[in-house]
């Protein structure tokens, strides 16, 4: 398939940040492909706050899923006023099949059969070649070669942008290097580090390897929680950032050494930035949905019993997350420390 010179691209991807994340690569690539290329892309609210700006994406349109019917309504309406050459279907979830179906284009791509989840393969008439379940960015990556699209580079081109850089600078002030960002939960319980082991963890940083700590996520009752208990109970509290927004999040993973965090978007946004990350990983598989591309030495595996090949798959273990321990972590962080002192 050969894109037109100006081709008009509609993106559906709804929701979950790591998912944001993965797709910037294929809307980069089309630009670079089609320099006169019109993106739209289909948002939910959270995920068009991280990409609103970005010099790639020509339009947003928010999808208002708490609205229910009434945002399915708008979205068609929206929809009918805007013909596409092509349809990129990235999300295989019921809500997204139902937009793609809205859409008015001759071209829909989406999963094949087999890697399409809840009818999504109804909405679509161009299917990716059937393969075996890989890391979610391999798969987004599987759309440009349908639409003649080369992969390479792959870039995300996330920030910090020229007008974020005197906030940047203004947060990292009064803290000096090196520095580790510390994601303090997910949207998932069954995802989160216990809040006794980040404490430990956050002191045993400062104290063996002089890391100066800031906590980043969100302000759920969760997150918060974790706050207050590591601002009372650490003997170096860490910098507080919970709730800073998603592009001041940027910035601050960018002007941070080190990332350590669970299965979650700020994860992903750290490796598109191109941050050493130390990734948290029990209750989902790392080989489908754990930090691409990254040094596998830093990965701290505990969905995978000792010696069991690497799962591509959906299913959840729960439980998991408590088996990984302090010390875990920090014989990562000393492989980090070492593959620095060598540069």
């Amino acid at each position: 398939m050969n894109l037109p010179s100006e081709p008009r691209i509609c993106i559906v991807l709804l929701s979950a940040v790591g998912d944001v994340v993965h797709a910037l690569p294929i809307i980069q690539a089309i630009k670079r492909h089609r320099p006169k290329a019109h993106i739209t892309w289909l948002l939910q609210e959270a995920g068009a706050s991280l990409v609103q700006g970005h010099p790639a994406v020509d339009e947003i349109l928010i999808f208002q899923r708490k609205a229910g019917l009434a945002g399915f309504i708008k979205m068609g309406i929206d929809l009918s006023r805007r013909p596409f050459d092509v349809v990129l279907d990235l999300q295989c979830y019921f809500k997204a099949t139902i937009l793609t179906s809205l859409c008015r284009s001759p071209i829909k791509v989406g999963f094949d059969r087999a890697r399409a989840r809840e009818f999504n393969w109804l909405a679509t008439n161009h299917k990716l070649p059937a393969r075996p379940m890989g890391h979610v960015q391999d798969h987004f990556l599987e759309f440009l070669d349908v639409i003649g699209v080369p992969r390479e580079p792959i870039e995300w081109n996330m920030g910090p942008w020229p007008e974020e850089k005197s906030w940047q600078e203004e947060f990292f002030r009064p803290i000096p290097s090196p520095r580790v960002a510390i994601v303090a939960g997910t949207s998932n319980p069954k995802k989160d580090w216990l809040p006794e082991s980040w404490v430990r963890l956050n002191d045993a940083l400062h104290e063996q390897f002089g890391l100066e700590t800031i906590l980043v996520g969100a302000r759920s009752t969760r997150e918060t929680a974790l706050g207050m208990k590591m601002a009372a109970e650490c003997r170096h509290p860490p910098h507080a950032a919970l709730g800073c927004g998603l592009r001041r999040l940027v910035s601050i993973l960018d002007g941070c050494d080190l990332v350590i965090s669970p299965d979650t978007g700020p994860l992903h946004l750290a490796g598109a930035l191109g941050k050493p990350v130390i990734g948290l990983y029990g209750y989902n598989s790392p080989a489908r949905v754990g930090p691409w591309r990254q040094d596998a030495r830093l990965l701290v595996d505990a969905f995978h019993n000792s010696g069991e090949k690497p799962q591509m798959t959906f299913q959840h273990r729960s439980g998991r997350m408590g088996r990984i321990t302090v010390e875990d972590v920090l014989s990562k962080v000393e492989i980090w420390k070492s593959t620095t002192q060598k540069r």
